[in-house]
């Protein structure tokens, strides 16, 4: 076997050190994706064996509270937030978070020892996301639990360094000793196996699960994400924070201002504020900002997240046995 861990209840779960840390049946993450990741979602997954994330980046404090509480009351398993440490009312989150006694953090956008101990005082898991190895190491100094090392190939908000997951997992997994969950371009049970085979321990999964029944997303993103083909993503608005988005009528005009050299307060003025919502929560899939990964081109149907997660397990079971079978 090329991966750390063991298949256990006869190939229904699996040990490892992610699914021990998280208490979990199955190494498979949900990403908590801004206008995404409500607690539909983030129970439906975790009642399906994975680990379900509330995306705390498009809530304010009161609705993110509101959607912990619900999905208490939707799963009796473990469940998390996403919380982007760049987020204005950030303090209030981490009191919310603290208050309702949420068990797992994972972190991004920001320096991870802001806030990482204070959770860790209260007995929250914390996990940051990272974009390179270096800041893997600064995560593991800070003391966080895990780290998720995420490719160039993700939606949304990406790293500068423009790495794939296929070289930026191998790098992180030198560069730091604790556990490591891949992000980037993951869709399928085989691209799971060839993240573990290289030296992750789970997988954090967005876009498949943004074409879910329980996906906040608005049906029209949904439809435009089963449309998509390769190169219909791009990354850009890299003089702000890079992001990657659905190729579209507001793409082009941010195109046409970089072309032009506009500066960052013009490229801030063009984004304006409220342009993801539109998009992804609205959908307005012209003047919306359209945030999906590459692997977008790979997704074809709408399914429940939990046969996302079942589907990804299954061709895990089947890749781990015969690898080299298609």
């Amino acid at each position: 076997m090329l991966f750390q861990g063991k298949f256990t209840e006869g190939k229904d779960a699996f040990d490892n050190r992610i699914t021990k840390l998280f208490g979990i049946q199955y190494p498979i993450i949900q990403a908590g994706m801004i206008w995404a990741s409500g607690w539909r979602l983030a129970s439906a997954v975790s009642n399906a064996g994975g680990l379900g994330l509330i995306g705390a980046g498009s809530m304010y404090p009161e609705t993110l509270r509101e959607h912990i509480r619900k999905c208490k009351a939707a799963t009796h398993e473990p469940f998390g937030v996403n919380l982007p440490l760049l987020y204005p009312d950030i303090d209030k989150h981490i009191a919310i978070i603290i208050e309702e006694k949420v068990p797992i953090v994972f972190t991004s956008a920001g320096n991870p020892k802001t806030w990482t101990s204070t959770l860790k005082e209260h007995g929250i898991k914390v996990v940051h996301v990272v974009s390179s190895s270096k800041f893997a190491r600064k995560c593991q100094e800070a003391g966080v639990d895990a780290v998720v090392a995420e490719g160039f190939e993700a939606g949304g908000h990406n790293g500068r360094e423009e790495t794939t997951t296929l070289c930026l997992i191998p790098s992180v997994r030198k560069a730091i000793s604790i556990p490591l969950i891949a992000a980037g371009g993951i869709a399928t049970g085989r691209a799971m196996y060839s993240m573990m085979a290289l030296g992750a321990e789970g997988v954090q999964v967005g876009s498949r699960f943004v074409c879910t029944p329980e996906a906040s997303s608005h049906e029209e993103f949904k439809n435009i994400i089963l449309a998509a083909n390769e190169g219909d993503t791009v990354l850009t608005l890299k003089e702000l924070t890079p992001v990657r988005l659905i190729k579209n009528e507001f793409y082009k005009k941010v195109q046409q201002a970089e072309d032009a050299c506009a500066s960052k307060e013009e490229l801030e003025q063009l984004l304006g504020r409220g342009r993801a919502k539109k998009g992804m929560f609205e959908g307005d899939l012209e003047e919306g900002e359209l945030e999906i990964g590459q692997v977008s081109s790979l997704i074809s149907s709408i399914l429940p997240a939990g046969e996302v997660v079942k589907d990804l397990w299954d061709e895990f079971i089947v890749t781990a046995e015969s690898p080299f079978r298609y």
